[in-house]
């Protein structure tokens, strides 16, 4: 197996998906000016996207690798393509709830496959966690391009042009499979039971662990507060910040951006320092930026903006708490698998699919609440609870892998 190409392989998969998956908050805008529905019922769509990775993670990833993790990505990536299409033709809020219960059944096929595939290709704690952090590096940097993506494809004249980037997007994911479907991949995966029963077992034994309980408490928390913030920037700088609409979704890159550069520059940090202390800075940074920054940018006044120059500095500050949070999840993620053996990988990483996804869509659907109910100036400011209970997670775990509770 040529360790290169199945890097690429997977950098590739997951870069379509991040585009894909992190379009929703784009869409829920658009729901709200194009289908008519108010900010709660628009948020059913997280619902829709992160459920079915949450249902099928469950099911599957145990005895995934009996599936092959190569033919599990082309299933995605194939189903994919279909729901795209259909997008494009459907034009409706029902369509999109389509679009994304498909991008989340898809994505728990690839996410499981390639944090599962991580195992097999790297020797070492040290080129898991640097894979893991690359990895989702490029997640980040596929959400960046998707809030550029998306507004290129927009017309204020016409409002059903924005669907035409469905139709880019089933053509690279058609890309992403014909070049996995000639990527050669050999049989190196370990099967966690003796049989599809046993499997399950294994899953739910590992669940029994108090290590992996305070674990998927943190991934539940953390996705919570990164995918309530990811989903709802594009109407916070709508809404409150009162940009034009294709400014406020490019304005929103900035988050991914930040996201990004911070899990690649983790990815080498923690090469000489302890992880714990990465987190813990993390996270003491990230609170500050809500506590001190977030209030200036509610307060401030913006007009005539035409681009995204017209804005002030201020106004760039609050999204790059994106670069505080984001080496907490891939470092979380590289801890628990590494000190994990190799043949429970799949049955760890549905876990971790499973309460990411419902701490994407109850954290979205807080959030959406908090806006209709307390004013979308000060929806944010209840991130701050998560991050406390987060923050405290990080030395109880410490603490835990120190005795090698496994």
């Amino acid at each position: 197996m040529k360790k290169k190409t199945i890097k690429i392989a997977m950098y590739l998969n997951y870069f379509v998906f991040a585009i894909l998956l992190n379009s929703v908050g784009i869409v829920i805008l658009k729901s709200q000016k194009n289908y008519g529905v108010n900010e709660i019922q628009a948020s059913i769509l997280e619902a829709f996207k992160d459920l079915p990775i949450a249902i099928v993670s469950f099911l599957i990833a145990s005895f995934l690798p009996r599936i092959g993790y190569k033919k599990a990505m082309l299933i995605g990536l194939g189903l994919v393509t279909f729901a795209c299409i259909s997008m494009y033709f459907g034009n409706s809020f029902d369509t999109a709830k389509l679009l994304f219960a498909t991008v989340g059944i898809s994505f728990a096929l690839i996410k499981v496959s390639v944090y599962s595939l991580i195992g097999t290709i790297t020797e070492n704690q040290k080129e898991h966690n640097s894979l893991m952090s690359n990895i989702e590096g490029v997640f980040m940097i596929g959400i960046a391009l998707a809030y550029f993506l998306f507004p290129a494809f927009n017309s204020e004249t016409n409002p059903d042009a924005w669907l035409n980037v469905y139709l880019f997007l089933a053509f690279i994911s058609l890309l992403s499979f014909g070049f996995l479907f000639f990527t050669k991949f050999e049989n190196q995966t370990q099967i966690p039971g003796v049989n599809l029963t046993d499997d399950f077992r294994q899953m739910f034994k590992l669940f029994a662990k108090l290590l992996t309980i305070v674990f998927v408490i943190s991934a539940f928390l953390f996705v919570m507060i990164e995918q309530g913030i990811m989903t709802w920037l594009p109407t916070f700088n709508d809404k409150v910040l009162h940009l034009p609409e294709n400014i406020s979704i490019m304005m929103a890159s900035i988050l991914a951006v930040s996201l990004a550069v911070g899990r690649l520059i983790a990815g080498q940090i923690t090469k000489k320092v302890d992880w714990i202390w990465v987190l813990v800075f993390c996270i003491i940074s990230a609170m500050l930026i809500v506590i001190f920054v977030l209030p200036k940018t509610v307060g401030l006044q913006v007009v005539n903006i035409n681009s995204l120059s017209d804005i002030p500095l201020i106004g760039f500050a609050f999204p790059l708490v994106g670069l505080f949070i984001a080496p907490i999840y891939p470092l979380l993620n590289s801890v628990i698998l590494s000190a994990l053996p190799k043949n429970l990988h799949s049955s760890m990483t549905g876990l971790i699919v499973v309460f990411s996804a419902l701490g994407g869509t109850i954290g979205s659907r807080i959030i959406g609440w908090l806006f209709m109910n307390q004013g979308p100036e000060n929806a944010f400011y209840f991130t701050l609870i998560p991050m406390t209970l987060l923050l405290i997670s990080f030395f109880i775990l410490k603490k835990l892998t120190s005795k090698n509770e496994v």
